[in-house]
Protein backbone atom coordinates (compact mmCIF):
# COMPACT_ATOMS: atom_id res chain seq x y z
CA UNK A 1 0.00 0.00 0.00
CA UNK A 2 1.72 3.55 -0.71
CA UNK A 3 1.82 6.10 1.30
CA UNK A 4 0.32 9.33 1.46
CA UNK A 5 2.22 12.01 0.55
CA UNK A 6 1.26 15.69 1.17
CA UNK A 7 3.33 18.37 -0.92
CA UNK A 8 3.81 21.82 0.74
CA UNK A 9 5.96 24.49 0.65
CA UNK A 10 7.65 26.52 3.17
CA UNK A 11 9.76 29.75 3.07
CA UNK A 12 13.92 28.99 5.17
CA UNK A 13 16.27 31.00 5.49
CA UNK A 14 19.53 30.13 3.88
CA UNK A 15 21.57 28.98 6.81
CA UNK A 16 18.32 25.97 7.31
CA UNK A 17 18.60 25.03 3.81
CA UNK A 18 22.60 24.54 3.92
CA UNK A 19 21.68 22.49 7.20
CA UNK A 20 19.54 20.53 5.56
CA UNK A 21 21.64 19.85 2.58
CA UNK A 22 24.75 18.82 4.83
CA UNK A 23 22.18 16.58 7.01
CA UNK A 24 20.94 14.90 3.77
CA UNK A 25 24.36 14.10 2.35
CA UNK A 26 25.57 12.94 5.70
CA UNK A 27 22.60 10.86 5.92
CA UNK A 28 22.53 9.74 1.97
CA UNK A 29 18.77 10.80 1.81
CA UNK A 30 16.81 13.21 0.17
CA UNK A 31 16.41 16.41 1.93
CA UNK A 32 12.23 15.65 2.30
CA UNK A 33 13.60 12.35 4.36
CA UNK A 34 16.06 14.03 6.35
CA UNK A 35 13.39 17.06 7.24
CA UNK A 36 10.93 14.09 8.34
CA UNK A 37 13.74 12.86 10.44
CA UNK A 38 14.45 15.90 12.20
CA UNK A 39 10.93 16.72 12.68
CA UNK A 40 10.56 13.08 14.16
CA UNK A 41 13.22 13.85 16.70
CA UNK A 42 12.32 17.15 17.76
CA UNK A 43 9.22 15.77 18.43
CA UNK A 44 10.48 12.69 20.62
CA UNK A 45 8.87 12.89 24.27
CA UNK A 46 12.13 14.33 26.00
CA UNK A 47 10.88 12.52 28.93
CA UNK A 48 11.71 9.29 27.36
CA UNK A 49 15.49 8.92 27.10
CA UNK A 50 16.13 7.15 23.78
CA UNK A 51 18.23 4.30 23.49
CA UNK A 52 21.80 4.75 23.07
CA UNK A 53 21.75 7.23 26.16
CA UNK A 54 19.98 4.05 28.08
CA UNK A 55 22.49 1.65 27.12
CA UNK A 56 25.48 3.95 28.11
CA UNK A 57 23.39 4.51 31.38
CA UNK A 58 22.96 0.97 32.06
CA UNK A 59 26.64 0.27 30.82
CA UNK A 60 27.99 3.14 33.52
CA UNK A 61 25.86 1.85 36.34
CA UNK A 62 26.91 -1.57 36.00
CA UNK A 63 30.57 -0.39 36.06
CA UNK A 64 29.43 1.31 39.62
CA UNK A 65 30.98 4.00 37.92
CA UNK A 66 30.82 7.03 40.30
CA UNK A 67 32.04 10.95 39.78
CA UNK A 68 34.81 10.75 41.37
CA UNK A 69 35.96 7.16 39.96
CA UNK A 70 35.22 8.78 36.71
CA UNK A 71 37.38 11.83 37.61
CA UNK A 72 40.04 9.37 38.04
CA UNK A 73 39.73 7.92 34.92
CA UNK A 74 39.82 10.91 33.15
CA UNK A 75 43.16 12.04 35.48
CA UNK A 76 44.97 8.58 34.66
CA UNK A 77 44.39 8.98 30.77
CA UNK A 78 45.68 12.49 30.43
CA UNK A 79 49.06 11.71 32.17
CA UNK A 80 49.08 8.63 30.10
CA UNK A 81 48.65 10.91 26.55
CA UNK A 82 51.49 13.03 27.90
CA UNK A 83 53.51 10.23 29.08
CA UNK A 84 53.30 8.95 25.08
CA UNK A 85 54.20 12.78 23.84
CA UNK A 86 56.71 13.04 25.77
CA UNK A 87 58.34 9.70 24.33
CA UNK A 88 57.39 10.23 21.14
CA UNK A 89 59.42 14.13 21.36
CA UNK A 90 61.84 12.57 23.19
CA UNK A 91 62.45 10.29 20.14
CA UNK A 92 63.10 12.85 17.71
Amino acid sequence: MAATVIRTTYALDEETVRRLDGLARHWNVSKSEALRRAIRAADADPTVPNDRLKALDELQASMGLTRGRARAWVRDVRAERRRGTERRLAKR
